[in-house]
């Protein structure tokens, strides 16, 4: 008799692929981000918002594919968040899904990180 629990293991496998695709735009770096940020799938978007260094320090994370997250991924848009800043630019959030904005709202990241309803308003800033 099993009593319906998953080992880490097969919580990484359900949680399926994170995805980042990479764009540049004016001297902005556009993160279109896609799938669940958390413990198993963070270290994508970690790459990608440390690929940025100083060549773009000025980058915007497009949300409105990303379906959850959870603290990993607030801790991982802080973290680089952080480091851009120290590098003279920023990062902006752009167009977060209902649950991501929820909990964006939730742990008062919009007030560290400028959230923007769109890629467009986040670029024109």
């Amino acid at each position: 008799m099993t009593d319906g629990s998953k080992t880490g293991a097969e919580d990484s496998a359900m949680a399926g692929p994170l995805l980042v695709a990479s764009a540049v735009s004016g001297g902005v770096r556009v993160l279109t981000v896609s799938g669940e940020i958390d413990h198993h799938t963070g270290g994508t978007l970690r790459e990608a918002l440390g690929a940025s260094g100083t060549a773009h320090p000025r980058v915007v994370a497009d949300l409105r594919r990303v379906s959850f997250m959870d603290s990993s991924g607030i801790n991982i848009l802080i973290s680089a968040h952080r480091s851009l800043t120290e590098a003279g630019g920023w990062l902006r959030l752009a167009a977060p899904s209902a649950p991501v904005l929820r909990t964006v709202q939730i742990v008062g990241l919009d007030a560290v990180i400028d959230c923007h309803p769109t890629v467009d308003q986040a670029l024109d800033r």
